[in-house]
């Protein structure tokens, strides 16, 4: 089972389409944020799809009022998404406002060392609020792998772990899925390698080890 995820962000159309083609043999999908939304429209969506035939996840962090989310949501499934990453601190009304239309992500931990400040504390909130909603998975911290296995420990476990952070930020792909994520999500390190596939073909052979 493949479990890497490409953080396609880049500006540019071409790029993005050319990177994903190359590396799409190790992939289970690619995360598209706003860089690319912004530089290359909603439709690279569809693009990238017909391309690599795999899924998309939309990593738009949505965290506004339910009409708002639905409206962008509508949008951003209507393009070809198959799953929206959205914050779960706006309520329980907002996040089930996205389930109704498509599957959802819910940010529960970020892997920046920021995240200590304001989302950390609250994580216990976001798991009861992940449990009682049932996504299809949340993000939790590459970075801090015992972040992970706590996550882990107090969610249903039919709920997937998508963790960014692996690469640049510094996390361990081997660390994290031995802590209990279910993916792992990386940019940079493959991007902006030199060898894009190549780099793709080293993280999934490290994944597969584990």
């Amino acid at each position: 089972m493949k479990r890497l995820v490409l953080a396609l962000d880049v500006y540019e159309r071409e790029r993005a389409l050319e990177i994903a083609e190359c590396t799409a043999d190790y992939l289970w999908a690619i995360k598209v944020n706003w860089p690319l939304i912004i530089g290359s429209g909603l439709e690279i969506i569809a693009a990238l799809k017909q391309v690599t035939g795999l899924p998309i996840i939309a990593d738009l962090k949505l965290a506004d009022i339910p009409n708002t989310n639905r409206l962008i949501a509508r949008k951003v499934f209507e393009a070809g998404a198959d799953y929206i990453i959205a914050h779960g601190f706006v309520g329980r009304d907002s996040v089930k406002a996205l389930m109704e239309l498509g599957e959802v992500i819910i940010v529960v931990e970020m892997s920046h060392p920021g995240a200590k400040e304001f989302i950390q504390p609250v994580t216990d909130g976001l798991i009861e609020l992940a449990n009682e909603l049932g996504p299809f998975g949340v993000i939790a911290p590459a970075t801090r792998p015992e972040r992970v296995a706590y996550i882990r420990s107090k969610l249903r476990p039919e709920i997937k772990i998508l963790t960014p952070g692996v690469g640049a930020q510094g996390g361990s792909a081997g660390e994290v899925l031995k802590a209990g994520a279910d993916y792992i999500i990386v940019g940079r390190s493959i991007y902006g390698s030199e060898n894009p596939r190549e780099a793709a073909r080293r993280l999934h052979d490290e994944i597969m080890g584990v």
